[in-house]
């Protein structure tokens, strides 16, 4: 029998959720997507998964994750902010409550989403809590009024432009811990996704996250995914950008460092 991993539920968690976005995201192997830890059975208060055997990262492990990658946020999206199919529950994920949104309440850009449903719903919280004063406020709100006018708007990746779909089909918490290196040194895709804050996005914010806190071989990941599905031009300059989204998430999760972090980042972008 295989070995299994047990979550079991803590305060905030959606286990059933976590299961949807799981198998939303293995849909993609079929096309060569990354592979995605298996659901074996979930409830409410236990998502029970195969055990993930995990091994040395390599450059060559790295060049096909970036490969696997691009085919899984090209398997697409409905729209911005879409739950996973099979979503059950509050219309959130994680437990600083980052919202999905209801097809009637999407929006056509990118800009426009990232600005409401990413950016403003963070800093609205740490404004709320004291964490941010009118000073921070001004700034992000300056970010999110250019995002809104679409100046960061940029075409997603070649697979995904090809897909006739709206957006990538992101894992939404791609950090270096939520992409194991598999065991198998000839896995056709390198490594193994656990995790997920699934949605429908822009496939930068993925890559921006998995720059946020380092990933071994990164460029070669990046290479891997630029041959594979080619990013649009500038694609680096937008990188802090993107990041805003999981720092703003940091801030409202553990404070500390990440509010400072958070601000000097959007003021590039004000």
């Amino acid at each position: 029998m295989a070995e299994t991993f047990v979550k079991t539920a803590g305060y905030g968690d959606n286990l059933p959720g976590e299961a949807a976005a799981l198998r939303w995201l293995a849909e993609a192997e079929s096309t060569g997507g990354i592979r995605v830890a298996r659901v074996l059975s979930v409830t409410t208060d236990e998502l029970v998964e195969e055990r993930v055997t995990t091994g040395a990262p390599s450059a060559a492990a790295a060049r096909r994750i970036g490969a696997a990658l691009a085919r899984t946020h090209a398997a697409g999206a409905p729209w911005y902010g879409c739950a996973p199919d099979g979503w059950s529950g509050e219309p959130w994920c994680s437990q600083a409550r980052t919202p999905y949104v209801a097809r009637e309440g999407a929006t056509e850009s990118w800009g426009s989403f990232f600005a409401e449903h990413r950016i403003m719903n963070y800093v609205r919280t740490l404004v709320d809590r004291g964490e941010f004063g009118t000073s921070e406020l001004n700034l992000f709100e300056r970010v999110a009024a250019r995002l809104e006018a679409g100046e960061f708007d940029a075409p997603q990746p070649r697979l995904v432009r090809d897909s006739a779909v709206l957006c990538a089909r992101l894992h939404g918490d791609l950090w270096a811990g939520n992409v194991l290196w598999d065991a198998d040194p000839a896995s056709p895709t390198g490594g193994v996704l656990i995790d997920p804050m699934a949605y429908g996005g822009h496939a930068e914010t993925d890559l921006a996250m998995l720059a946020l806190f380092g990933y071994p071989f990164l460029e070669e990941v990046l290479r891997g995914y630029d041959e594979a599905s080619p990013l649009a031009d500038g694609w680096r300059e937008r990188v802090a950008l993107h990041q805003l989204a999981p720092l703003l998430l940091h801030c409202v999760l553990f404070g500390g460092w990440y509010l400072a972090e958070a601000t000097a980042a959007a003021r590039r972008y004000a």
